[in-house]
């Protein structure tokens, strides 16, 4: 994931969020735009540029961040974006659209998986094997089942790839019977170590684009990013508040 300290070192140094105010943005600005954004990350996959409600201001998407640009290429901006009078982040908002985008390929059969009989409501819980936070998590996960959540966990050992963490959740990926090696080792349990074709390299990638910078992270159907442990009864009221803005949107 690129972080602005690694695009541009210093270059917001002594800046409190200075904001030119110029003409609204037309193509020809978003060419100046993408032209600055282009020297500065010449490897980027991605960049897409749009208006904000701030005038002469605009969002610069390069690759799963998001930044912003005076609409006259002049001054980069770091931050958030949040409207006072509906209090809507509208950073976040662009961020969940980002992270829909990249949870779309998931394939369901590569994530282990605690469903009730009735979901109401579906999460993604990129978790830490060694985490004490997971830990006490998913020694709850009968509670979040009663609360109507289905968690549905995807791989993210911190210590990075090719870590005791990572091992172990390679040997319960490979398991026969995966949910009950996750609770073992989530217990503390040694893992039967076991090795074969596996996503976890994958989603440990991929959660690192999604954002993800601790564990427990809890992702939202509507691209929603939770970060850390919430109990059961909190996070269904949480879940519960989210999908009626979603809906009132």
């Amino acid at each position: 994931m690129i972080r602005i300290s690694q695009i541009y070192t210093g270059v917001l140094a002594g800046v409190l969020l200075t904001v030119v105010l110029v003409a609204n943005a037309d193509e020809q600005d978003f060419g100046v735009v993408e032209g600055k954004v282009r020297a500065l990350v010449p490897n980027a996959k991605t960049i897409a540029i749009s208006e904000t409600p701030i005038e002469g201001v605009l969002q610069v998407q390069i690759n799963s961040d998001i930044v912003y640009f005076s609409a006259d290429g002049k001054y980069l901006l770091q931050g958030q974006i949040m409207d006072m009078d509906t209090r809507v982040n509208i950073t976040d908002q662009a961020k969940a659209g980002i992270r829909i985008e990249l949870l779309a390929g998931l394939k369901q059969t590569e994530q282990i998986s605690f469903v009730p009989e009735q979901a109401e409501h579906e999460l993604l819980v990129f978790t830490d094997i060694d985490c004490g936070y997971c830990r006490k998590l998913h020694n709850q996960v009968e509670e979040y089942m009663q609360e109507g959540i289905a968690i549905h966990y995807l791989a993210f050992p911190r210590a990075g790839v090719g870590s005791a963490s990572y091992d172990k959740f390679v040997s319960v990926w490979c398991a026969a019977d995966q949910q009950s090696a996750l609770t073992l080792a989530k217990n503390g349990e040694e893992p039967e170590p076991l090795n074969c074709p596996n996503p976890i390299t994958d989603q440990y990638e991929l959660g690192r684009e999604v954002g993800v910078t601790g564990t427990p992270a809890l992702v939202t159907s509507n691209g929603t990013l939770i970060p850390g442990y919430m109990p059961p009864a909190k996070l269904r009221e949480r879940l519960d508040s989210l999908a009626t803005l979603t809906t009132s949107d």
